[in-house]
């Protein structure tokens, strides 16, 4: 009889924790992978980014199921390529947050994801995309950003950290929407109550799986939820601190495979290490 698995369920974010900073995934951590679902576990992207700048990472890593796109907003079916699900920021409580933000810290800048699987990126003038790999349209004005529906908006400023621009934004906004920071210069303003954990719980139901054999693995404080959610949290070295004061356990940074390291332990039938370490697979730009 087989042994049961250790968790049937794996979720993990991409930017800083199972891509390296160059946008790729080496071949130990696609191995890693591999080698747990064949054992039967459920791989999860769960990820701030748009599901359009998901998909040709998905289609690099072989994937036809479930990811978890805009902070939880969007559902993403890789094989059927479309939405099972997704919620979009209503323009008015969006533009009532900036608002309420600038009135307390003086000019933002501002960028959004659009809804559905083909939606673009739109920045504002002034507005400086934290991931340059990831492909953005600018626009003349701020009213542009609101040409079609969106799940999420960005936010910049010019002298605030992430931290201080994030403490002020929860301070101010209220129930207007859920503020999140999700990396390096990128605080985001979403549906209200929704967040990585909404997304990924309404995943794993379409899949059956349930949190207790759950494992998640993440870098920055929007993880925060899908670490309460999940029955075990892995933080990468390189984690925020507010993400590691919460985790079960503390892995290698995304540079150093900390993924690989984990799963290598929980599925341990041999996971083969790449000779050539470092060569990895480009990711070709999602979010």
């Amino acid at each position: 009889m087989a042994a049961p698995l250790a968790y049937s369920l794996i979720a993990t974010d991409l930017d800083g924790t199972l891509l390296r900073g160059d946008d790729t995934l080496s071949d130990w951590s696609r191995a890693a992978l591999e080698r747990a679902t064949a054992a039967g576990a459920q791989h999860l992207v769960v990820t701030g980014r748009p599901a359009p700048r998901v998909r040709p990472l998905l289609d690099d890593l072989g994937g036809r199921g479930l990811a978890v796109c805009g902070q939880g907003a969007q559902v993403y079916d890789a094989g059927a390529q479309r939405l099972l699900f997704s919620v979009t920021l209503d323009r008015e409580l969006a533009e009532t947050a900036l608002g309420k933000i600038e009135a307390e810290v003086g000019q933002v800048y501002a960028a959004v994801d659009q809804d559905g699987v083909h939606g673009l990126t739109l920045i504002e003038p002034g507005y400086q995309m934290p991931h340059p790999t990831l492909p953005a349209v600018r626009v003349e004005r701020r009213d542009d950003l609101w040409c079609e529906p969106i799940s999420k908006v960005l936010l910049r400023h010019h002298t605030l950290s992430d931290d201080e621009l994030a403490t002020v934004a929860r301070d101010v906004v209220g129930s207007l929407a859920t503020v999140t920071m999700s990396g390096p210069g990128t605080v985001e303003l979403q549906p209200c109550g929704v967040t990585k954990a909404t997304g990924l719980a309404l995943a794993a139901g379409f899949l059956g799986l349930s949190p207790s054999g759950a494992i998640a693995f993440g870098d920055m404080p929007n993880d925060i939820p899908m670490f309460d959610w999940a029955a075990h949290g892995v933080a990468m070295a390189n984690a925020h601190p507010e993400l590691k004061a919460v985790a079960d356990e503390i892995t290698t940074s995304n540079e150093d495979d900390g993924i690989a390291v984990v799963l290598e332990r929980l599925f341990p039938a041999a996971i083969p290490r790449p000779a050539a370490a470092g060569q990895g697979l480009a990711a070709r730009g999602p979010q």
